[in-house]
């Protein structure tokens, strides 16, 4: 396929549905319950409800959405901080837009820019370098955040600031990584999950073979998967077929993109310049043992925790509770959907979130509200 409108074609949506409905029924035929698959990544929950696909896909089959939303699953006590370290008067602090408007217990970092904060929003950790060549009395901070995505790209940055020997420029990292979560989940026993879809762009990154455990160990299918609607349904058959067929194993159905062994630059950015944390928090989930990157000794003088003294880096990360009656942690694990929340479109809306998952382009509270029509009845009168 050359075009992106070969992804969406029509025919090929309706002959999918076709056999994933068939595929259903003989996995129904030994089982009561329906078929229970997370997508992992919050850009394939926005693709599944920007397309439809959850009303379009056989009776059987149930999505889960995941955590795999870095800003969602960022811990309010990590947004204090930033908004902490914005507020010095010798700070530009520069940031994702989708970390904007992210709550903490306080403000979020748009209401300490409109407070007075320098806080910046930029669209590549470049620009913050480039901040720092500009304003060299100045410190120039970048909130390092996403998952194996967005890591090479802060990593490389480093990796030049220290070569210009620029330590007006630092870094405060919260970057995180996919695998720990995942088997945190498969560990719960409250959790029903029969397979997984796989994310794309965290896998060109990292490959396909970071995933073995999950087969290897607890028996579950993982086919990683491309963005468009033939994508998601392909390798939601494939999954099924697994399942049908009582196989277990990790599949790549984006194979157009990632390579089984990953990106190596990438992968030799992130090992030079990163190591594993001891143990980082996650929204809904606490902490998972080394499912967070921090910044090697030999790049300390680019960390923002160790200049500022905050967060792990002064051994005092706070642990803080979410808002009352705020469900984000249960919908990130899949225990209930955004709409089982109480404050789902009423005391959380884009315009005032209450939680992370309402602000985020990848948050699945903000796919219901923005594309399902399955806004609270209050908020719809």
């Amino acid at each position: 396929m050359r075009y992106v409108q070969e992804f969406r074609d029509p025919k090929a949506a309706r002959a999918l549905l076709a056999e994933i409905g068939r595929v259903l029924d003989q996995i129904g035929a030994t089982r009561e319950s329906p078929v229970h698959i997370m997508e992992i990544c919050g850009g394939h929950t926005h693709a599944i409800f920007r397309y439809g696909l959850d009303k379009l896909v056989p009776e059987g089959l149930e999505f889960i959405h995941g955590p795999g939303c870095p800003v969602c699953v960022l811990p309010m006590s990590r947004v204090d901080e930033c908004v902490e370290i914005a507020e010095r008067p010798e700070v530009i602090f520069t940031t994702f837009g989708d970390a904007m408007r992210v709550p903490g217990t306080r403000k979020s970092l748009m209401q300490a820019k409109a407070g007075g904060a320098d806080i910046r929003m930029v669209y590549s950790p470049l620009d913050a370098l480039e901040l720092a060549r500009r304003n060299p009395g100045r410190e120039v901070v970048f909130f390092g955040l996403g998952f194996e995505t967005t890591t090479p790209s802060t990593a490389l940055s480093i990796q030049q600031a220290a070569r210009e020997g620029l330590t007006n420029f630092s870094v405060f990292c919260n970057h995180i990584t996919v695998p720990p979560p995942i088997k945190a989940l498969l560990d719960d026993p409250h959790m029903v999950l029969d397979g997984f879809v796989g994310p794309g762009h965290v896998s060109m990154v990292i490959g396909t073979r970071p995933y073995d455990f999950i087969a290897r160990d607890y028996g579950k299918p993982l086919v990683v998967a491309g963005f468009e609607p033939l994508d998601l349904l392909q390798s939601v058959l494939m999954v099924l077929t697994q399942i049908r067929d009582g196989r277990a194993e990790i599949e790549n159905q984006y194979a157009r993109v990632v390579p089984a062994d990953g990106n190596p630059v990438s992968l030799a950015a992130i090992a030079d310049v990163y190591e594993p944390r001891p143990t980082f928090e996650w929204r809904g989930l606490g902490e998972i043992d080394a499912s967070g990157l921090r910044i090697r000794d030999a790049y300390r003088a680019w960390d923002a925790e160790e200049k500022f003294g905050i967060g792990y880096g002064a051994g005092r990360a706070r642990v803080v509770q979410e808002p009352e009656g705020c469900a984000c942690g249960m919908v990130m694990t899949g225990r209930c959907k955004p709409v089982d929340c109480p404050q789902f479109g009423t005391g959380c809306t884009p315009e005032m979130p209450l939680g992370a998952l309402m602000v985020s382009s990848e948050g699945a509270c903000a796919a219901y509200y923005q594309y399902g029509g399955a806004r609270a009845p209050q908020a719809a009168e």
